[in-house]
This record gives structure tokens, C-alpha cells and sequence, in this order.
């Protein structure tokens, strides 16, 4: 027989099991972060309350959405549903909200290829070279941040950089004057060996160090900081390559992208494109009246 309440006694260890679940799935470590951080949200909600039911998430997901953003919302929900079925209670999962989709997206948080090229310049500017490269990387090969590390300058030599994120292998191809862009860094650094990207202190480039650096460069380049941040630059490169080749099954596959209704968000343009497009067949279809 069903049990329609799932007990959870002691909250630390509960977390503990989820954790070496994730890591068993194989989840990535940022993914493994923010979900032990979601449950601890949802757990915080509930106090002192041990005994959680269908009433009480369902009470917890009317919260979140009076709270945060839908699509916030879903994210938290999918975390904790994650950990329901790791705590074999799959039956009280709760249903994410459904969203529709928009075919085009916010036009203040779009980055513009001009921005981009403010951007690098700002970069310069302050004589960080090393930023404005990472950027540029970005941009020009479609990365993920976290996919900086698989540049080392053995890789760089060879123009082919292989990754394996997220349980898939893929290769990224270099374009050729980024390449030569890449040597020209690696041989002004005294660079031979190992990963091209890194901090002061040796570490690798990552998210949150890349991104600080990165929104620093806002006022400089008199962008919006709302545009900037590290994966603008993956959906720039996407939006540029596909208006260029209109070819969404070959991005999907640079991207990494197993649907490619993923593609399509990253291809997305904004409301006022739409609108110009509607406004020229409208000139073409709408028929003036005579006086």
C-alpha cells in the first residue's frame, strides 16, 4: 500500500543520502550545489515539521511562485522533486508550471554584437588581455564557462578542443585567427603547458571569477550590467552563426544541445524584430482604402 506521507526525521542526513545520489547520477558540481541549497529552502519552509505530504507541497509551490520568477519556480521544483524520488517518494512529486514559450526574448538583457566589441575594448582598455580573450573565446567558439578549463595550450595547438561536459563528448573547432590569437597569448605569457585561462593565484578561470571581472567592465564599456554575463557571449555566438548559416541542426550539434528546441531559445530575437517583420508584410498585405 502507497504511504501518502514521507517522514523525514533528520533533515541532515536526509541531505546527505541526497547528495551521494546526485553524485551517482553524475551531476555536475554546480548542478549538485544549487539542488542540496533548493532542499534546504524547502526544508526551511517546513521548521520544525517533519512529516511532508501532497497538501504541504503543494503549499510550498504556491509560495515560491508568490516569491520568485516561474521559471525560478521550476527550477526549485525540479530539485525538489529530485529529491523525493531519492527518498523513494516519486508519487508526491509536484508539477512544474507551465510556461509558454515566447519566440522572442527580453531586448535589456539581449547582448548586442556592438556591446561585444565594447566590451572587448573595455577589456583592453585596463590592460586586462587575458579577460578580453576569454571573451572573445567565448563568443567566438559558443563554450560553456565551464569548458574555458578544456583550452589547455596542447589542445590550442592541435585547433581542436575535446570536452566531455555533462556526460557527452563532443569536439569544439577553433577558428583561425582566434588561434592565432590564442599562440600570440600563449608565447607573450611564456605559457608551454597545461590550461591557457587563469587567475593571479593559478586557479582556473571560472563562473564566478569571470563573471566579477566581467560585470566590472559595465560602466567602462556603457553597457547595461544586466547584459552582462558569461553565457550572453554563448547565446551571441549562437544567434550570430545561425543568422549567418540558418543552418539550427549543425549549431545544436557545436552547442551540445540534444533537442533542438533548446537551439531555438538560443536563436531567439526580440519582440521589436518580430515587430518590424509583422509591420513589412503588413505593408505588403493590408490593402488602403479608398476615400
Amino acid at each position: 500500500m502507497k504511504i501518502e506521507v514521507l517522514c523525514v526525521i533528520d533533515k541532515e542526513e536526509a541531505l546527505n543520502n541526497f547528495l551521494n545520489y546526485l553524485q551517482e547520477k553524475e551531476s555536475a558540481k554546480a548542478t549538485r550545489e544549487k539542488y542540496i541549497h533548493d532542499v534546504k529552502m524547502f526544508f526551511s519552509f517546513l521548521g520544525g515539521q517533519k512529516e511532508i505530504d501532497k497538501k504541504c507541497l503543494i503549499q510550498y509551490k504556491k509560495t515560491l511562485i508568490g516569491k520568485y520568477k516561474i521559471n525560478s519556480v521550476n527550477s526549485m521544483l525540479a530539485a525538489l522533486n529530485q529529491f523525493l524520488i531519492c527518498m523513494d517518494a516519486e508519487y508526491l512529486k509536484v508539477k512544474r508550471v507551465k510556461v509558454q514559450k515566447q519566440p522572442f526574448i527580453q531586448e535589456e538583457k539581449m547582448l548586442t554584437e556592438k556591446e561585444y566589441k565594447q566590451l572587448l575594448k573595455a577589456a583592453m582598455d585596463i590592460g586586462n588581455e587575458q579577460l578580453a580573450l576569454c571573451i572573445e573565446t567565448i563568443a567566438c567558439t559558443g563554450i560553456r564557462i565551464s569548458e574555458l578549463k578544456y583550452f589547455t595550450y596542447e589542445r590550442m595547438k592541435q585547433g581542436k578542443i575535446e570536452v566531455l561536459n555533462k556526460n557527452k563528448y563532443r569536439r569544439i573547432l577553433i577558428p583561425k585567427t582566434l588561434k592565432v590569437k590564442l599562440q600570440s597569448f600563449c608565447k607573450r605569457n611564456k605559457i608551454k603547458q597545461g590550461p591557457i585561462f587563469r587567475t593571479k593565484n593559478g586557479n582556473l578561470k571560472d563562473r564566478s571569477n569571470l563573471w566579477r571581472e566581467m560585470k566590472n567592465l559595465a560602466k567602462k564599456a556603457k553597457i547595461e550590467s544586466s547584459k552582462i554575463y558569461p553565457h550572453n557571449l554563448r547565446h551571441l555566438f549562437a544567434r550570430t552563426y545561425y543568422k549567418n548559416t540558418k543552418d539550427i541542426t549543425g549549431l545544436a550539434d557545436i552547442l551540445g544541445h540534444s533537442s533542438i528546441n533548446v537551439t531555438r531559445i538560443y536563436t531567439a530575437t526580440t519582440e521589436k524584430f518580430f515587430q518590424k517583420q509583422l509591420d513589412r508584410l503588413g505593408n505588403q498585405m493590408v490593402v488602403s482604402s479608398t476615400t
